[in-house]
């Protein structure tokens, strides 16, 4: 199997991006958590994330908005003392902040899974790069998206970390053309895009299965900048 380059290192990184990397997710709050871990990237290699991934989850209350919004000063002291997580003051009060961002914007009536793929049209980009070198590190699809999280109160959310979460969250599909997975995802996208037209014509369909994500990109340390 012909994989994207940046998979090479490690089985977990290679299981990522074969099972989840760029495959289109649709949860509120998996893509909640997804953007609450591109944000305590910045500046460090998805790896690192990656494999702090479960004890994130642990310490965060498996990224439950309501629990994280209700947070206070001795649970900012906790995970500053988490040696499982980024001990980064600001980047742990973003996650906070991002809690408490994302229930104001679905108690306005906007689901936070709305929001995020209005900037794609509700359907995967499909990209066609050949090497690693013609991937953009943001577009302006991502400068668009990191102005309006910023405005909604998130923080970490710059236009290169943007674009980062675009990809793992499969907004767009950036697998190599070479790599089998650029095909798979790109399939997986029709089959959604078809059911959802059909859905808006009153066709039944059976429930589709959907698969997580979180990014492979490094993104420099974007602290709610641009």
């Amino acid at each position: 199997m012909e994989r994207c380059p940046w998979s090479d290192g490690f089985e977990q990184y290679r299981r990522y991006h074969d099972e989840e990397w760029g495959v289109p997710l649709r949860d509120s709050r998996a893509l909640f958590e997804l953007l609450m871990l591109e944000g305590a990237q910045a500046g460090l290699s998805w790896s690192t994330i990656l494999k702090k991934r479960d004890h994130y989850r642990l310490a965060f209350e498996h990224f439950d908005p309501v629990r994280i919004a209700a947070f206070g000063p001795q649970d900012e002291a906790r995970l500053l003392a988490d040696a499982g997580i980024v001990r980064n003051r600001l980047k742990i009060a973003g996650v906070i902040k991002g809690a408490r961002a994302y229930l104001a914007m679905e108690s306005a009536g906007t689901r936070f899974s709305d929001f995020v793929w209005q900037f794609v049209g509700g359907e995967s980009l499909q990209n066609r790069w050949t090497s690693l070198d013609e991937v953009p590190a943001s577009t302006a699809v991502s400068d668009a998206m990191s102005k309006a999280l910023k405005k909604a109160g998130f923080t970490f959310v710059g236009s290169t970390i943007c674009y980062s979460f675009m990809q793992a969250a499969g907004l767009v599909n950036d697998h190599l053309v070479a790599c089998p997975r650029h095909k798979a995802v790109k399939g997986g996208a029709a089959v959604r895009a078809n059911a959802s037209a059909e859905r808006k014509c009153g066709i039944a369909q059976a429930p589709k299965r959907r698969g997580g994500a979180s990014s492979a990109t490094i993104a420099p340390d974007e602290s709610g900048s641009a």
